[in-house]
């Protein structure tokens, strides 16, 4: 018979070095005489005895190596299912299946699309499944290694022992798997990694679920097929409702700072618990979205979720999967879409994580110009590699599918877009025609965006890109990247700087007000006072402001005006819709104290009233995209520091008259020219007195005189609040 083991595949197994245990172990048939023999290694059995199916003895395997290898030969000349009844070495008897028995958990179909990089959905097969296989209950293993010599599934239910759960290796595609029967849910484990070198790796599960709190580091078996969702006329609605004449006001939210428990604030609310309380908020406030900074699994926490370890593991700090599935749900229930920051352009160093995976530069270029980004510390995915591409594109297929994600918004594109970003001469490397463009990551982009909008209807995504390159927001068929929407930091930054001015030298920097409308409606374009712009030394909002108290709070009132009447859709970071005094501090909650007082609570009262106009008027959202939904009446007042447009729904007879006066003088018969000789009605004015304003306000219908103003043949003689943005509607 040939179906003797040879010293050396003994010694292999036995030192945890063979790499391709599964030929040796479990149930074969012998070559020449066609008869199936059963072979088991363990080494702390002392008898080991074969089961049928039928829990029917079928005789006592014989030990052929005393370190722990058993055979039984067999009349049988097909396969069968069996157990093993096991006595080992201080006397006590159990059962148990034989993992080496067991058929792979990944497919032909599987093999070839990974490998191709198509395989939208390999999560449901890499990483740790709950299944069933002849019967048997247990999980599914499976792990991309192409390099390694071994790799082992390792946890409590093998005393983390290595040797005992070795990994069948598919070499046409790098992925190892295993089926461990009679373990389930809860179970905590790894990937043990020897590497071609010998060292040993500990690492997470690329594909795990679910994973142990920071600072340990193991990933756990979860189901994520048991959660009934609530949501489905949400789903159905989103199929319009993200289209791009639709509101967007998004309310930013980290939520490990937005509101805090326990003694001094030193606990975070749970996913549930936030679905109790920020869903309310947020619906109250009258945004019509919520953006999470990253809640994929991350290690550190000053990260704020922008290094990721897991990129299918919702974090655990706030709870299980199922939990925040719980939240998004909640929030879909109030009608409000959910957008998840995701960081596809870089990733941490950690042992544990991607970086070198198998022992080789898996995941990232080996070639530091190409695989590290220094700025952050960390290394840059391969987007060139099939596999890296799939997983990448699985990722954001993930989040949208499996935990009803409305939209992703994808970090730091500008470092991916280019091989030079913060590098100096000698640092990087050219692409294949000697330009900076990274070519491979743009491949990427366009294959995950294309992916996302013909595979989940309704979803969008976002690119905080902050270089001029064009048609980041056009379709890819006309040469774009894809996405939906990109954040305007051009209007940001010059707005800013605009409003950061004493008001008497405004008058000087009246370009930095009107300059981005040049370029408006050249992409899809997000409004953003995000996080950055209140943290790292920059302060807060209501910090950027001059004047004294009262004109600081009228300064952001008339901007807040400015913004939400400006095209493009809306983003303000949490603790900015109440003017928090003291930059954003992600170890601590808002200062949700600060709603005590008038001028607080009056900042909140306005944002709120803001969103409630935006939504209720189409000529502030319909054509945000297009210049037939802009026109100025004046840009041109530099000197009194005042501009004044039109906003149009898609039908041009509906429109809105915008008024900001950018100074603190009451402006008495300030004309504005406009078409319709009728009278027109003040829907908002940042001076309310429930705002903490003045109260200086145009009473009652203006009727428009017939006296032609900014080439109109009509006007409207106004006051003009101080330091404000008031909005007119016409009325017929």
């Amino acid at each position: 018979m040939d179906n003797l083991l040879v010293k050396e595949e003994i010694d292999a197994i036995v030192n945890g070095d063979h790499g391709n245990v599964f030929a040796v172990l479990g149930i074969h048939r012998d070559k020449g005489s066609k008869k199936v023999f059963i072979r088991v290694y363990n080494p702390f059995a002392k008898n080991i005895e074969v089961l049928d199916a039928r829990k029917r003895s079928m005789g006592k395997m014989e030990k052929i190596d005393e370190r722990g290898f058993f055979q039984l030969n067999t009349d049988k000349t097909e396969d069968f299912a069996y157990s093993l009844r096991i006595t080992n070495d201080q006397g006590h008897v159990y059962e148990q299946e034989d993992v080496y028995r067991f058929s792979s958990v990944i497919g032909d179909i599987d093999e070839y699309l990974f490998a191709q990089g198509n395989h939208r959905e390999i999560y449901k097969k890499l990483g740790a499944h709950v299944t069933e296989i002849d019967g048997v209950k247990g999980v599914g293993f499976a792990v991309w290694a192409p390099n390694a010599k071994r790799v082992s599934v390792v946890g409590n239910f093998n005393n983390w022992d290595g040797r005992v759960h070795v990994m069948r290796r598919h070499i046409s595609c790098g992925i190892l798997d295993i089926f461990i029967p009679q373990i389930g849910e809860g179970e905590y484990y790894k990937f043990e990694i020897k590497t071609q070198e010998n060292y040993i790796l500990s690492k997470a599960d690329p594909f795990a679920t679910f994973a142990e709190i920071r600072p340990k580091t193991a990933s756990i078996v979860f189901d994520i097929n048991h959660y009934q969702w609530h949501d489905e006329d949400w789903i159905n609605y989103r199929r319009t409702c993200n289209t791009y004449d639709k509101p967007m006001s998004i309310y930013e939210v980290h939520l490990g700072s937005w509101r805090r428990k326990g003694e001094n604030g030193s606990e975070f609310l749970t996913y549930r618990e936030c679905a109790d309380r920020l869903v309310p908020y947020v619906s109250n406030m009258g945004f019509t979205h919520v953006e999470f900074m990253p809640l994929c699994e991350h290690p550190l926490d000053a990260s704020w979720g922008y290094q990721i370890t897991g990129l299918f593991a919702p974090t655990s700090r706030f709870g299980n999967p199922d939990d925040f599935r719980y939240m998004i749900d909640k929030f879909h229930q109030a009608g409000i879409s959910v957008i998840m920051d995701w960081v596809p352009a870089h990733f941490p160093k950690d042992a544990h994580g991607l970086a070198e995976f198998d022992g080789t530069c898996l995941y990232e270029h080996a070639d530091p110009r190409l695989g590290e980004q220094k700025d952050w510390g960390t290394k840059v995915y391969n987007y060139g590699r099939t596999e890296v591409s799939n997983f990448l594109c699985a990722s954001a297929l993930y989040w949208l599918k499996e935990f009803h994600i409305d939209g992703l918004r994808v970090d730091a594109v500008a470092s991916m877009l280019y091989l030079d970003y913060s590098r100096k001469n000698g640092e990087w490397i050219p692409n294949v025609y000697g330009g900076n463009e990274n070519l491979e990551a743009i491949a990427f982009i366009r294959k995950m965006n294309e992916l996302v909008y013909t595979q989940t209807e309704g979803s969008i995504t976002c690119a905080e890109e902050s270089t001029a390159l064009p048609m980041v927001s056009r379709p890819i068929s006309a040469g774009g990247l894809g996405f939906g929407y990109k954040w305007n930091m051009g209007w940001m930054n010059d707005t800013l700087k605009y409003i950061s001015h004493e008001p008497i030298h405004r008058k000087y920097h009246h370009g930095l007000l009107t300059f981005g409308l040049l370029y408006a409606f050249n992409e899809n374009f997000i409004l953003p006072i995000s996080h950055d712009e209140v943290v790292h030394g920059k302060g807060s909002m209501l910090g950027k402001m001059p004047g004294d108290e009262w004109q600081k709070f009228a300064n952001l009132r008339a901007y807040y005006g400015f913004m939400w009447t400006h095209p493009g859709k809306k983003l303000l970071f949490m603790g900015n819709e109440f003017a928090q005094d003291w930059e954003w501090n992600s170890d601590e909650s808002l200062r949700w104290h600060l709603l005590d007082y008038p001028m607080y609570k009056g900042m909140q009262n306005c944002v709120r009233d803001l969103n409630l106009m935006y939504k209720g008027n189409a000529p502030l959202y319909e054509e945000d995209f297009d210049s037939c939904g802009f026109e100025w009446l004046d840009y041109a007042d530099c000197d009194d520091s005042v501009i004044s447009f039109v906003r149009k729904a898609h039908h041009a007879d509906d429109y809105l008259i915008v008024v900001c006066n950018f100074t603190p003088v009451v402006r008495h018969g300030y004309r504005v020219g406009v078409y319709e000789p009728c009278a027109y009605q003040e829907i908002f004015n940042s001076d309310d007195k429930s705002y903490w304003g003045s109260g200086v306000r145009n009473e009652g219908p203006q009727q428009a005189k017939n006296y032609g103003v900014n080439g109109r043949p009509y006007s409207l003689e106004l006051v003009l609040p101080p330091l404000s943005t008031i909005v007119l509607k016409p009325i017929r």
